[in-house]
């Protein structure tokens, strides 16, 4: 089972394009590493208050795949500087 998320963020802090990638670059890693997903910054790259992440993993269950994408996106509401404002998530 493959299952993607879209999400979009808004960075308030951020007062320019390094700052933000800064932040959005320290969640990627931390994703990547502790979740064992792929993680890209999708859309918005040149704005420095908003981001579009994109997150998909692979798991043998439907189940597996849902608990790993929720922690996902719990660790991205954990951090103090970015507000998730739209998640999609599509079944491939």
């Amino acid at each position: 089972m493959i299952l993607s998320a879209e999400v979009e963020c808004i960075l308030y802090d951020a007062q320019s394009l390094k700052e933000k990638r800064s932040v959005i670059k320290r969640i990627q890693k931390r994703l990547a590493n502790e979740y064992n997903v792929a993680v890209s910054e999708l859309d918005f790259q040149n704005l420095w208050q908003r981001t579009c992440i994109g997150i998909v993993t692979i798991a043998s269950s439907k189940v597996i795949a849902e608990q790993t994408i929720q922690q996902a996106l719990s660790f991205i509401d954990s951090f103090p500087e970015i507000e998730r404002t739209n998640t999609v998530t599509e079944w491939l």
